[in-house]
């Protein structure tokens, strides 16, 4: 019988203080604890200190949870919400764009590293509740906001851990950011 990680080895691996051990483990175990997940999102439930449910960690700072009003929002770890989960959060984020030589070269210290002025610009991502960097993109001038990742909450929970959501519906699964640009445009 294979000896299964803890919730306290996972807080450990949240926290970044786990022993080499302890990553080993929770890397070569096998099988894995059925388990591991739901005490995965209980340790970050005690951590961020949600009441929302979580239903899943986006980023070291961002969670997809379901709020008090039944929503499913991407929320930061300091209670900041950027809304629907269907929309991409960077919209709703502050953003710092380098485009030259010298702004690149603040956060580049090997120059043959750095991206190129002009043919690339620098977008880093911050929450407007704490100032988090929540994520960098490197790509062309102009190119689209990037949409890292739409998760299906549904077949997951429903699919994967057995567990199906008790919101589930079909219409969960699509971009919605198209929309709330629109409306944006509407408004103005």
């Amino acid at each position: 019988m294979p000896e299964f990680i803890s919730k306290q080895d996972i807080k450990d691996l949240v926290e970044g203080t786990a022993t080499r051990d302890t990553i080993r483990r929770a890397q070569h175990e096998d099988p894995k604890d059925p388990d591991r997940f739901w005490k995965y999102v209980e340790v970050l439930q005690e951590k961020t200190g949600f009441t929302d449910k979580i239903l899943l960690r986006l980023t070291d700072h961002l969670y997809i949870v379901r709020n008090e009003d039944n929503s499913r929002v991407v929320k930061c770890d300091c209670g900041y919400e950027f809304g629907d989960y269907r929309n991409n959060w960077k919209v709703l984020a502050r953003v710092y764009v380098r485009k030259t030589a010298e702004e690149i070269g603040e956060i580049y210290t090997i120059q043959s590293c750095a991206p190129e002025a002009g043919w690339a610009e620098v977008r880093e991502f911050y929450c407007p509740g704490c100032a988090a960097q929540l994520a960098v993109e490197v790509v062309p001038p102009g190119y689209p906001i990037l949409f890292e990742m739409l998760p299906d909450l549904d077949t997951f929970y429903r699919d994967w851990m057995g567990k199906p959501l008790e919101d589930e519906r079909p219409d969960w699964y699509q971009d919605t950011t198209p929309s709330l640009l629109s409306e944006w445009i509407r408004q103005r």
